[in-house]
């Protein structure tokens, strides 16, 4: 086995690695720029009224404190792993994602960096 078999590009095939960081390089660039143009702000957790984020904590609080009498506790951990997605859940749900104004031709070379890196990676992973 010489040198030139032993190495192996991007993802352990012969494709390009020059290929795969310009493509990297492309998507990182592109998923910046359009992530930089995005504005995130959260909602209210409304129950009938009155704001809910407190009573989502409750199933987690008392997990917790479940856990740390025993350990083993499987309503603990149940509670602590429910209450972890009820507010994760939450979160998610109640935010709301604008994207800012923005040039077409912005927008345009975004998506085009963004899809181009993308396309490179998985053309340098496959043998050629």
């Amino acid at each position: 086995m010489n040198n030139k078999e032993k190495f192996k590009g991007a993802g352990g095939t012969r494709g390009g690695v020059g290929e795969f960081l310009l493509g990297l390089g492309m998507a990182v660039a592109g998923g910046y720029l359009l992530t930089d143009r995005v504005t995130v702000t959260s909602g209210y957790w409304r129950l009938y009224g009155y704001n809910a984020f407190g009573l989502s904590l409750l199933p987690l609080l008392f997990g917790v404190g479940l856990l740390f009498f025993n350990g083993r506790s499987i309503a603990g951990w149940l509670l602590t792993f429910s209450g972890a997605v009820i507010i994760l859940v939450g979160v998610i749900s109640n935010m709301e994602i604008y994207f800012r104004q923005t040039s077409l031709f912005n927008t345009m070379i975004m998506l085009v960096l963004l899809a181009g890196g993308i396309g490179l990676i998985a053309k340098s992973l496959r043998e050629h």
